[in-house]
């Protein structure tokens, strides 16, 4: 990695600011979570570490390297965000967030299942990390981001989950998807339908998870709406 440092422009925190707040708003994480998006190769911009719907609208992220120490204020599970964009080229940011349907079948040692449309874009399925403890030291961060491979998204058993996106709306549509397919689920589950139940695979899901016609960019609309810096 070079030594260049940037800086990250006023579109870029308000770009970041505007997907963290979002997350918060919608009900997709509480206090705790977070969001990036990429700089350059070897940078990005990671939102303040505070509840992200209490972001305010002249909050700086703060810079990260790709590789290396965290910044000093950077919260340990950053870590994970580093890894993703270390391995995957065309992630241009990352939403980390603990919303109650996905962590709701996390306990139940599941993962949602691709039973609807916004399930499908999981197809044919979503990485499952075991273990309970929060991720903040390298290795873990490493065995997480290469057990996703290049899924868009993971859960990380009860402590939420993970998507990354080729843009920061897609990341925030992915988790918009991912907790609705949760919900899904759990009223699939509920209603002991589970087994034999339509699943949509292969070539289906392939034509179904299709990001054409704004599919992103109106999530992104939708969960931004009335946002301060709109």
């Amino acid at each position: 990695m070079s030594g260049h440092h940037p800086t990250a422009s006023l579109d870029a925190q308000r770009t970041l600011r505007r997907m963290a707040r979002a997350l918060g708003r919608s009900g997709l994480s509480g206090p705790f979570g977070h969001c990036s998006l990429r700089l350059d190769a070897d940078h990005f911009l990671v939102c303040a570490p505070r509840p992200m719907a209490l972001i305010a609208a002249d909050e700086p992220g703060s810079v990260v390297p790709v590789a290396g120490p965290l910044p000093e204020g950077v919260l340990g599970e950053v870590r994970l965000h580093q890894q993703v964009y270390a391995l995957r080229s065309e992630v241009q940011a990352v939403c980390r967030f603990i919303s109650p349907s996905v962590t709701a079948l996390a306990a139940m040692g599941r993962t949602p299942r691709p039973r609807h449309g916004n399930g499908a874009y999981f197809a044919p399925g979503v990485p499952f990390w075991t273990s309970s403890a929060l991720i903040r030291d390298d290795p873990s961060a490493v065995a997480v981001a290469t057990l996703m491979g290049a899924a868009p998204a993971i859960v990380l058993n009860v402590n939420g989950a993970v998507t990354a996106g080729s843009s920061p709306e897609q990341a925030l549509a992915l988790a918009w998807f991912l907790e609705d397919a949760a919900r899904v689920e759990l009223a699939v589950l509920a209603a002991g339908q589970a087994e034999g139940s339509h699943l949509i695979l292969g070539e289906e899901a392939a034509v179904r998870a299709t990001w054409q016609g704004r599919i992103a960019e109106r999530v992104w609309e939708f969960l931004t709406r009335d946002d301060p810096e709109a």
